[in-house]
């Protein structure tokens, strides 16, 4: 990281582009409130009876000067003064029960409707992220999304907790206490109203100060939390370079900017609420100069009552700062909701007319129009371009297919493609020129539900989610069949290997317990298994779900050589009458292949089988006699040793 006062580096300017905000229109208030309006909706006879019961209120308090007016003032004119004030206290005493009795069910309705709305304003986002395209998530850091989902929501959702809303019975109580005074004492009325314009200024000198404080501390919060997610995921990375002083400096230097945004926000807020007391009180000292020095010859009553109106007039005012600054908070958390549900990279098939754009972006081609052999095919590609990034390109007219039930590897250095292919068979990206084909059909005119359950995938990097080896094994199903679990670790020779495992220290040390068996728990990202242990979950996650097609990528790199020969002769039990795409970068496991593809630079270069190709001599022949040369090598070092 750069010190102070040096120009940072291309690097640091290209991740700090990464982790900040995009620039969020500043959008209107009301606009935002609209926005949210149809996830409050539901809940609006919650809300409109919150609002109703706090007029109510205001009512009630509202009374309360009245009521000790009329007590002071019969105190003064009536024979038995005594009498009368314990009335008026009864009646005080009744005002002030009844209007705590309903703040209860008031408070409760406003942070329900609330709570429910921000509940389902979550469940929308998490569903909105599942129809994102994987180009959307190359770009976004995760920890920008998770604040979207978690600390936005949050922000919206405190609108209601805090009782910001109560914002519309503090401009109810402003303009009934403004008949009030009028109707007592006009003259003191307007004495007292010309403190209005400082209070005026204040709020507008500090309004879009607030905003965009807050908006800076909404930004610094997500730029931490995409830091965190990187470093906690990385922290093995970060341990074994030792990094870890250069990693807490970069988060040192983040966590500074958060807090000075912190900061300014806090400044802004105090400065406000100063300016309103100090106003309010040098209002309420005028008065009581005015009404002495003028004689207006007031009674003891109206002078008490017109103080106290003039300390609930401002009362409010200092509400409505306070829950002014609560709003834009929310509203600043609403703009970044909202920029997130604006994007438009939509997932294959989805956004408004997807399916109508899909089926023109296919073209007319029937399916019948193919000839027999190519509609007979279960994938095809034809004259494929693509690239990730507009102009740059990693697939050049890429073609060809495989029949049913054939299995085909794709072969090639580093960056050439192989598993781009895979990602656009599954219309993960949308190709640039040509057409995907599965089983005839151009993926464009498919639903992506329909186009992907004709596929399973064995990654070389498995992901597994926390539960158990079971659930793992049958994600995505709702309910786990043990039998069918079992069933498909036998097949693949890995049920007596997950029976008979013992959580042991290992799994203890990373939270998984000593239990042993299909429900032996996996933690977070299966860190108490091997990686090939992992890896046979995976495989059998593909076997359970019996799709026409796999694709598997390299499944057996990470395992060792009695695990590999064992799922080696799986794979080939599983793939019979079965199409299988292999993404092969150890060649001696596609030897028997029907046909390999061999990519170089994105384009395909050489196409046969391993006996075919070896005898060509060409980019597979030299890829080929690399590889051997190197485990030539590495067995002579391990026989030395």
């Amino acid at each position: 990281m750069s010190s102070p006062g040096t120009k940072p580096s291309a690097g640091e300017r290209a991740l700090k582009r990464f982790h900040e905000e995009v620039e969020i229109e500043r959008a209107a208030d009301f606009r935002m409130l609209r926005r949210l309006w149809p996830f409050v909706r539901p809940e609006r006879r919650l809300l409109f009876g919150s609002l109703g019961l706090l007029l109510a209120n205001a009512a009630l308090s509202l009374a309360r000067p009245l009521v000790i007016k009329a007590a002071l003032d019969g105190f003064a004119s009536h024979a038995n003064p005594g009498s009368t004030v314990a009335e008026y206290g009864v009646l005080l005493g009744a005002v002030i029960v009844t209007e705590q009795l309903l703040s209860f069910p008031q408070m409760s309705w406003m942070q329900a409707a609330g709570a429910r709305a921000m509940a389902a304003l979550r469940r929308h986002l998490f569903a909105f992220l599942h129809t994102r395209s994987m180009a959307f998530f190359d770009r976004t850091p995760i920890g920008r999304l998770v604040t979207r989902v978690t600390n936005d929501v949050d922000a919206i959702g405190e609108m209601f907790a805090s009782g910001a809303l109560n914002a519309a019975g503090d401009l109810v109580k402003l303009l009934v206490i403004v008949v009030i005074l009028l109707g007592m004492d006009w003259k003191m009325s307007l004495f007292a109203f010309a403190a209005l314009p400082p209070v005026a200024l204040a709020v507008e000198w500090s309004r879009r100060r607030i905003r965009t404080a807050y908006r800076d501390v909404r930004v610094r919060t997500a730029r931490i939390n995409a830091f965190l997610n990187e470093q906690v995921t990385g922290v093995g990375v970060v341990q074994a370079y030792a990094h870890e002083k250069e990693s807490e400096r970069e988060f040192d230097a983040i966590n500074v900017a958060y807090r000075s945004a912190n900061l300014r926000a806090i400044y802004f807020e105090a400065a406000l609420d100063a300016a309103i007391e100090a106003v309010a009180s040098m209002c309420i000292a005028a008065i009581l100069w005015y009404a002495g020095a003028a004689g207006l010859g007031v009674s003891f009553g109206t002078l008490f009552a017109f103080v106290q109106y003039i300390e609930m007039f401002f009362g409010p005012v200092r509400d409505l700062s306070a829950r002014y600054t609560l709003i834009q908070g929310a509203m600043t958390g609403a703009e970044r909701v909202f920029e997130l549900l604006d994007s438009t990279e939509h997932d294959a098939g989805e956004g408004e007319g997807g399916a109508a754009r899909d089926r023109a972006a296919a073209g007319d081609e029937a399916e019948d129009e193919l000839p027999p052999e190519r509609a007979a095919l279960a994938f095809e590609l034809e004259g494929v371009s693509f690239g990730y990034k507009a102009g740059h390109d990693v697939l050049h007219d890429v073609s060809f297919g495989a029949a049913r039930g054939e299995t085909i590897a794709i072969v090639g250095p580093t960056g050439s493609g192989k598993t781009t292919v895979a990602s656009l068979l599954l219309r993960l990206y949308e190709v640039t020129r040509g057409k995907v084909r599965v089983f005839g059909k151009d993926v464009r005119r498919s639903s992506r539900a329909e186009l992907r359950q004709q596929f399973a995938v064995v990654p070389q990097d498995v992901f597994l989610f926390p539960g158990t080896v079971a659930s793992n094994v049958c994600a995505g199903e709702p309910e786990v069949d043990m039998q069918r679990v079992r069933a498909t670790l036998e097949r693949i020779g890995a049920l007596e290997l997950f029976e008979r495992r013992a959580g042991g220290a290992g799994a203890a040390a990373a939270g998984g317990g000593g239990q042993s068996g299909l429900e032996a728990p996996v933690v977070e990202r299966g860190a108490n298994f091997s990686a090939g242990e992992r890896q046979l979950v995976a495989f059998a996650r593909a076997l359970y779900k019996n799709p026409p097609i796999l694709i598997l990528d390299e499944p057996t790199s990470n395992i060792d050589s009695d695990t590999e020969a064992r799922l080696q002769r799986a794979m080939e039990a599983a793939m019979q009458g079965r199409t299988a795409l292999i993404i092969a970068h150890r060649l001696s496991t596609i030897r028997s292949a029907d046909r390999i593809v061999v990519m170089h630079h994105g384009r395909v270069v050489e196409q046969g089988s391993h006996e075919e190709l070896l005898a060509k001599k060409g980019v597979y022949e030299r890829l080929y006699r690399l590889q051997a040369a190197r485990r030539a090598i590495e067995q002579r070092a391990g026989a030395a040793e």
